[in-house]
């Protein structure tokens, strides 16, 4: 505990009001010649939010004033919402109106007051203090008005207010650019924020400036720093014979990755025997990056900052340098490389019977793809099957073995969404083509399989032998949030069939059969999802949810996952059998922290990958404006529909300002948006044919109408003389143009 945890504890012991700085120091009996230090870490405990300052310099525990710590998150709308630190007898977020924001920005770390419970049942509250601010730079689009007077719009839509920019500090920008700007001054109540261009990127649409945009925006370094890539490049293209003292060896196994046609680090590689008693022993062999990234290396830090690999479209950004992530500690084939393994022995009932950690070394007979092992267990004469004719037998039995594992979770209820997933196509000038269903074969899913046994009975050994480590957990939903979700599906003609506050992984796992192929699949899944908690890391095993697991953990991805390579050093400690007591308590004021941090890099993570990618679809949807789509209702809110088209796997949105053919009224329980006069309603599920009303490339949207009220409309309008919409379909505007050219006006 450090000193201003005692003294937090003290203060939480002794005081029982908020006090000022003397009163604090009389009733706490600091000595005269402490007074300083005692001071020091009072404002420290007000910089972290653990003590509030109030009106009279009075020093007061937030949780005593009906005060919460939190960071608010803004939306575009003007408005936002504060996500309580920890728990705060609130149910979720805390919304706070526009004029209660008190100038915060979105990131910012903040004290909020609840006051209220709004209509809806949601707690509202006001901002009283920014504790910390969440970002001192942003990128943003730099302009100027008719004077000259500069200012950047920023790119992060959550960021709500402009930012003024200086003549002498634009730095060199021109109107249009994107650029990174530093914050010079926070807002006040009287005027926005000021700031300096540090950084141009270039024009929105120049090749590799979307990438560049998302490293910024989330604050992810592309760039290795130089000690981290001078250790990975000591370390040597080659496993040492000293590395390979004292390991197992299995380099006399069949040994094979199988990984995507691009991927570049090969981080597990399999073996697989049948064993005299009719068994299964699977070998689950995972690089062993622990082996070289010490903790506290430059390697080690760099890795914790990062917390993950972010894999964007067109490249990856690695947790590690190359010379580790694609170098020594990738499982090529043909070589030597030292891994950590997780043997098991599995009946035909799919039950693990016997497990073994290693410390081994491999040497891996081929670099599998995912297209080649499906290609030769599909294909009985294939011509990949007879070049792997020798390891064709091992394929098989890893089929075997994974119908064996999958009746297995099925039966304990592990909720499986087979939901498609798209991937984007792109030409030589890097623009995207074409936007495809993503490919899942066999291969895959025995891969996937095998990982996921892997994790599971590396947990139960961890949870065992009683080594504090991280887990990979998932609560159960909340309870409220699956009654609603219940409430919906049974307007549809479904149910989980599960008691009032009840519900199973298995309860969710029949309802996902039973949508299998059905138009309200995809909703339904969405809507599910939503439902659930996020997955997290935990130093307490809870289990997961969602795979109906009592233990998970995450160990087969070290290079790429900072979590796992936490999962190796505890494997490593454990089977030394050496955890001393200091050691153990070490380990337990670390975890909670490092859980965290990471669950919370992962977020970053997603977050950039997939706001990337939703970019680079509404981008190739801009020379589509007119075209019309099927597609269906994803999403249905109080200001339109969230419709993903069928063709593309674009998501758009129909505003509501376009279904001008009555006033619709959401009901939020039901997902749907009904009409008053007419009762025709649109929910969650339909199948809609839409339009492409516009593309807007600043704020990545893609704007759809509804086809048939969109044409209603322009009936209407022409009915009554009135000009005609803006919304054209391309084969008229066409013609328009044709008949323009020829001196005749079209009526």
């Amino acid at each position: 505990m450090t000193a201003s945890d005692e003294l937090l504890a003290r203060i939480r012991r002794r005081v029982d009001h908020p006090a000022t700085i003397r009163e604090l120091q009389q009733t706490l009996r600091v000595p005269r010649e402490q007074r300083k230090v005692f001071e020091r870490r009072l404002k420290a405990l007000v910089a972290s939010g653990a003590l509030v300052r109030i009106r009279g310099n009075r020093y007061g525990l937030p949780e005593k004033m009906n005060l919460i710590i939190g960071r608010v998150h803004t939306n575009p709308r003007g408005f936002g919402f504060v996500t309580p630190e920890a728990e705060a007898g609130t149910d979720g977020d805390i919304y706070i109106a526009g004029a209660n924001l008190s100038q915060a920005m979105h990131g910012d770390r903040v004290v909020v007051r609840p006051e209220r419970r709004g209509q809806t049942g949601r707690v509202e509250g006001r901002i009283v203090r920014i504790l910390e601010r969440g970002a001192a730079t942003l990128v943003a689009r730099y302009d100027a008005d008719e004077s000259g007077f500069g200012f950047v719009v920023p790119f992060d839509r959550r960021v709500i207010m402009d930012v003024h920019i200086p003549a002498s500090d634009r730095g060199g920008a021109s109107p249009g650019e994107i650029v990174v700007v530093e914050l010079t001054r926070w807002p006040t109540a009287t005027r926005n924020p000021v700031g300096r261009v540090v950084e141009v990127l270039g024009e929105l649409d120049a090749p590799g400036v979307d990438i560049e945009i998302m490293l910024r925006k989330y604050g992810i370094s592309d760039a290795h720093g130089a000690a981290a890539i001078r250790e990975a490049e000591r370390l040597g293209k080659n496993v040492r014979e000293s590395d390979r003292r004292g390991r197992t060896d299995f380099r006399g196994l069949a040994t094979v990755t199988i990984d995507g046609e691009h991927a570049r680090d090969f981080d597990d590689a399999i073996t697989l025997e049948r064993l005299p008693n009719g068994n299964f022993w699977l070998g689950v062999h995972i690089a062993d990056v622990s082996h070289y990234v010490q903790p506290g290396s430059a390697l080690d830090r760099e890795a914790r900052e990062r917390g993950t690999s972010v894999y964007f479209p067109e490249r990856a950004v690695h947790m590690f340098p190359a010379a580790l992530s694609t170098g020594l500690c990738s499982l090529k084939p043909q070589v030597d490389r030292l891994v950590q393994s997780c043997l098991m022995e599995i009946t035909q009932q799919g039950e693990v019977v016997r497990h073994e950690m290693h410390d081994g070394v491999i040497h891996s007979d081929a670099r599998m793809t995912y297209v080649e092992v499906n290609a030769i267990l599909a294909e009985g004469d294939s011509p990949t099957r007879t070049r792997f004719l020798a390891l064709a037998p091992v394929f098989e039995l890893m089929r075997a073995l994974f119908e064996v594992l999958a009746r297995r979770r099925r039966r304990r209820g592990s909720i499986d969404f087979d939901l498609k997933e798209s991937e984007l196509v792109f030409d030589e000038a890097g623009l995207v083509a074409a936007i495809t269903a993503a490919e899942r074969n066999v291969a895959h899913h025995i891969i996937e399989e095998f990982m996921l046994l892997a994790n599971e009975v590396v947990a139960e050994h961890l949870r065992a032998c009683d080594m504090p480590t991280l887990y990979r957990v998932h609560d159960a939903p909340n309870i409220t949030k699956v009654l609603e979700f219940e409430e919906f599906i049974t307007t549809l003609g479904y149910s989980l069939a599960a008691k009032e506050g009840n519900a199973k992984p298995v309860h969710f796992q029949r309802l996902v059969k039973r949508i299998k192929g059905m138009p309200e699949e995809k909703p339904i899944a969405l809507l599910m999802l939503r439902t659930m908690q996020k997955a997290r890391y935990d130093p307490v095993c809870v289990g997961h949810f969602g795979l109906a697991a009592a233990s998970y953990t995450h160990f087969t991805s070290p290079i790429r996952r900072y979590p796992d390579l936490v999962v190796h050093r505890a494997l490593r400690e454990a089977r030394s059998g050496k955890l001393s007591v200091g050691r153990r308590r070490d380990l337990s004021k670390e975890l909670p922290g490092l859980a965290l941090e990471t669950s919370k890099l992962e977020r970053r993570a997603e977050e950039a990958e997939r706001e990337l990618v939703q970019w680079k679809k509404v981008r190739f949807m801009a020379d589509k404006v007119g075209d019309e789509f099927e597609g269906y209702v994803i999403g249905v809110t109080s200001f339109g529909l969230f419709v993903e088209l069928v063709e593309h796997f674009v998501e758009g949105l129909v505003h509501i300002s376009t279904m001008a053919d009555d006033y619709y009224r959401f009901l939020e329980r039901e997902h749907v948006l009904l009409g008053e006069a007419t009762g025709k309603g649109y929910r969650l599920g339909d199948r809609v044919t839409t339009q492409v009303v516009r593309v807007d490339l600043e704020r990545r949207q893609v704007d759809l109408g509804l086809a048939d009220i969109l044409e209603s409309v322009r009936i209407s309008e022409r009915n009554r003389g009135a000009r005609r919409s803006k919304v054209r379909l391309k084969r008229e505007t066409r013609t328009l143009r044709k008949t323009r050219k020829g001196g005749a006006r079209r009526r």
